[in-house]
């Protein structure tokens, strides 16, 4: 297996966490005796210090060139003042549309290990496993026209779907279902949108070609509060981008900490991977980081890109081993907790890349 990967680590704790990711498909390429090739690039905030665009033409057209993207994190509160599509932010949403990947995947997985670290009652979340379709190229994020007129204190945004962008995200969504618990739970706002109208009429259109898969439509209002207090309830959650990013987002909660969430982005030219966290340019450069998520995204990539299922399940057992023992980053630590241990992002992407070696090695 050959695959050429775009390093895309950005801002903050992005290079930290993805350099823990880089290390563990580093060792599953080397025991499988594949090659994954590393193309460092720039993007977000060190892509306008450095090119004074957060996408630089190089960037976009290496990436383009490879199999597969791992970003890190974009975005840094130096560059606040600039306006909204010059900002570290753009350049995420320039290249997943030049990319051209709609469907994104966020898992959220409830582990027995992080219970007490959700505000939620054990007994609600134990057992929860979602998995988020969120669309990613279309709504509110992308839709024109698009303004802000500073002197008139008036602004603007376009929400924008057609029937074929529903359509493609939602086969998507059915499809994992299959593989899943056989339900999807489409989330909209059809009781006041048009365009969430139109969307209900797509994915039920699109049902029908799935009778073995339980549809159920939710209002997102209503969604964010069954998210809460009956997560086990979901396994497929299909959703338009802008509720999707809130949502997968609240999940969050379910699992203990946003940087327990990996992502993928698929149907593009090259599947574009990401740690659901942002930058947390208050910690960067401390090794306080979460790297879970990063090295979960790199199970992802081993999974969708490489087709190495079974080296991505070692990893994700590596994982809920290593939090079994009580090693914890600063924002899953618990305090005083018996057993517990805090260890530093470095740390814990060493203890899950010893696991991941010992179990490679009897396989």
């Amino acid at each position: 297996m050959n695959l050429k990967i775009a390093l895309l680590a950005g801002d903050g704790i992005g290079p930290e966490v993805t350099q823990e990711a880089v290390n563990v498909l580093n060792l599953v390429a080397e025991h499988g005796k594949h090659t994954f090739e590393f193309k460092p690039l720039l993007i977000g905030g060190v892509a306008i210090t450095a090119h004074g665009t957060p996408l630089p033409e190089e960037t976009l057209k290496t990436t383009l060139a490879c199999d597969a993207a791992l970003l890190g994190a974009v975005g840094d509160n130096k560059f606040n003042h600039l306006p909204p599509n010059t900002r570290p932010e753009a350049g995420l949403l320039q290249i997943r549309a030049a990319l051209g990947g709609f469907a994104n995947l966020r898992p959220a997985t409830a582990y027995k290990a992080l219970a007490d670290n959700s505000p939620l009652r054990p007994e609600i979340t134990e057992g929860a496993d979602i998995m988020f379709v969120r669309e990613l190229l279309g709504g509110l994020y992308f839709g024109e026209p698009r303004w802000w007129d500073k002197d008139k204190n008036l602004a603007h945004n376009t929400m924008v779907y057609t029937k074929d962008e529903v359509v493609r995200v939602a086969r998507i969504a059915f499809q994992l279902a299959q593989k899943r618990r056989k339900k999807v739970t489409s989330v909209d706002k059809a009781n006041v949108l048009e365009v969430s109208q139109l969307w209900r009429a797509a994915v039920t259109e699109v049902a029908q070609e799935f009778p073995d898969v339980t549809l159920e439509h939710q209002l997102v209002d209503s969604m964010a509060i069954h998210l809460m207090n009956r997560p086990r309830d979901f396994d497929v959650v299909l959703t338009e981008n802008l509720f999707g990013d809130i949502l997968s987002d609240e999940s969050g909660v379910i699992t203990g900490s946003l940087g327990m969430l990996p992502s993928a982005t698929l149907g593009g030219k090259v599947n574009l991977y990401e740690p659901v966290h942002g930058s947390a340019p208050d910690i960067a450069g401390q090794s306080k980081a979460n790297p879970v998520g990063a090295i979960l995204t790199a199970a992802m990539i081993l999974r969708h890109s490489a087709g190495l299922e079974r080296e991505a399940k070692i990893i994700e057992d590596a994982v809920i081993a290593t939090l079994e023992e009580g090693n914890r980053t600063t924002d899953i630590a618990r305090g005083n907790v018996a057993g517990q241990r805090t260890v530093t992002t470095t740390e814990m992407g060493k203890l899950i890349f010893d696991k991941v070696k010992t179990a490679l090695a009897k396989s």
